[in-house]
């Protein structure tokens, strides 16, 4: 377990225009950490720019959509120029689909792997060479409980979070030698902007939780346990129960939720 110091982090972080990203980057600068931020929207991420300036870490932005291979490299090559290092990639940008797999056209199920895996996985190969060039570097990959127990009618969504989570135990391994560290970040439903920017949304599908968890709570676990080294963080009680009911009682578990997930 490698404890890391935020002061002085250079970090670069996706999809932080809102929500987990957005509240990671500020509470990241307000612990003097130095950040390029990203996102499709340039609007709000000047915003956060701008509402970052009196913190102690520097944040600069750069809009565009990290599914472009042309845009990651440009970030590639701001960071590069900026720091010549990195210490932090935190992969947030996702995007969620909701309603029956079977009804589905299938760009949905493409549209989400895009962004919640392939663009993940490709920004890792891109800044390998930073990071081994960083201080203590670590990849904070944002998954999420369904990356360890799905339920129905997100179907692609808990699929590519499960890649994302099989990615991840696999690159750890990989990387461990060389010192990088991969922390994966599993929440439960939070309260952010995820769900009014679905790619889908079935008729009569449920989509969120009525007690989400907050960004700003999801940021500072993440933030503790990118500190304290850690691997591998559940944040809530609910999801650490589901993970080792599903674990423990396998059928249990596929009987429950057939019957009372929406």
């Amino acid at each position: 377990m490698r404890r890391r110091s935020i002061q002085g982090m250079r970090g670069l972080i996706t999809g932080a225009s809102s929500g987990i990203g957005r509240e990671l980057a500020q509470q990241l600068a307000a612990a003097g950490a130095h950040l390029l931020v990203t996102a499709r929207r340039a609007e709000p991420l000047d915003s956060l720019v701008e509402s970052s300036q009196d913190l102690p870490g520097q944040m600069v932005a750069m809009a565009g959509d990290v599914t472009d291979p042309g845009h990651r490299t440009r970030l590639c090559d701001a960071v590069q120029q900026r720091w010549a290092a990195l210490d932090l990639l935190v992969n947030n940008a996702g995007v969620g689909a909701v309603g029956p797999f079977a009804e589905a056209d299938p760009e949905r199920l493409r549209g989400v792997f895009e962004l919640n895996f392939f663009a993940a996985v490709e920004l890792i190969r891109e800044t390998m060479p930073l990071l081994r060039t960083g201080q203590t570097p670590v990849i904070v990959n944002i998954g999420s409980v369904l990356g360890h127990r799905a339920v129905p009618c997100k179907s692609e969504y808990c699929a590519s979070k499960f890649a994302l989570h099989g990615f991840s135990d696999s690159l750890r391994a990989e990387l461990a030698p060389e010192g990088i560290g991969v922390l994966l970040v599993s929440p439960s439903t939070t309260r952010t902007e995820f769900f009014d920017r679905l790619l889908e949304r079935a008729d009569g599908v449920t989509a969120g939780a009525p007690r989400a968890a907050s960004a700003a709570s999801v940021a500072r676990h993440t933030i503790r346990a990118i500190r304290r080294g850690r691997d591998e963080i559940i944040l809530t009680p609910g999801g650490k129960l589901l993970v080792w009911l599903d674990r423990l009682w396998p059928t249990l578990a596929n009987r429950l939720i057939a019957r009372y997930a929406p």
